[in-house]
């Protein structure tokens, strides 16, 4: 495979359909115009420090499809690639997509599947589209799983909802590598949102066996929180596996 060279809480409450819809629809909207005004504070330019630590722990075997929801332009998906995996992001933005294989300096290809748009090149393909539109039919079949920005990246009232799309599409017995954060909520209204460890095993546990790898002081290597007021940050990393 040909890989990228890498360029320089309580449980959530009910939701009504329509206030769901709504909700979807605004988060929708303040995402897409986080990336048409920059605001990405939480794209990092480093890869992240915990996926090349506890990556390995998983046992994934070199070709695998690796799903990474809300994948943004993330580093992350190149190192992957380079580790001779099929990365499949997904993204909602048509920036992102294009600004990743920009800045790889290359021109993907392009394919319509279903509501999605898909790009690929390098070993990465990027489908963009709503995440829980996702049809596990539709998608490679999925090997592995790596979330560094997805869950934190929901608001309590759709948590649960994306824990139970994550099972759908993972088969029984894949891992997952799973990264949450832990703040004072008082502090900084999010995303990202704070998901404690207690809340991680009451959304997940159902689906998934759940192993914490480490947990540690994350605010260091978090300017932009830093500077919304937060004072503690606990990034806690997680090895998932769907349960059969």
């Amino acid at each position: 495979m040909t890989a990228f060279v890498a360029a320089p809480h309580p449980s959530p409450l009910p939701v009504k359909d329509g206030e769901r819809d709504k909700r979807t629809n605004m988060d929708r909207t303040f995402w897409l115009e986080r990336w048409q005004t920059h605001d990405i504070g939480f794209h990092q330019p480093k890869v992240q420090a915990a996926l090349t630590k506890h990556w390995p722990q998983l046992n994934v075997a070199e070709g695998s499809a690796v799903l990474v929801p809300l994948a943004g332009k993330s580093l992350d998906m190149v190192w992957l690639a380079e580790q001779g995996y099929r990365v499949v992001g997904v993204e909602l933005s048509e920036l992102a997509v294009s600004e990743f294989f920009a800045e790889r300096g290359v021109k993907p290809s392009v394919r319509k599947v279903g509501q999605f748009t898909v790009s690929w090149a390098g070993g990465v393909e990027l489908w963009r589209g709503d995440f829980f539109a996702l049809n596990p039919n539709e998608i490679p079949p999925i090997d592995a799983a790596y979330d560094r920005a997805a869950l934190v990246a929901m608001p309590d009232d759709m948590q649960a909802r994306y824990a139970a799309k994550m099972a759908e599409l993972m088969p029984a017995g894949s891992p997952v590598l799973l990264i949450g954060l832990d703040y004072n909520q008082s502090e900084m209204k999010g995303p990202p949102f704070p998901i404690p460890q207690t809340e991680i095993r009451s959304l997940l546990d159902a689906n998934f066996t759940i192993d914490l790898l480490e947990a540690r002081d994350g605010l260091a290597r978090s300017e932009h929180l830093i500077r919304r007021g937060v004072t503690r940050l606990e990034e806690a990393t997680y090895l998932l596996r769907r349960r059969a």
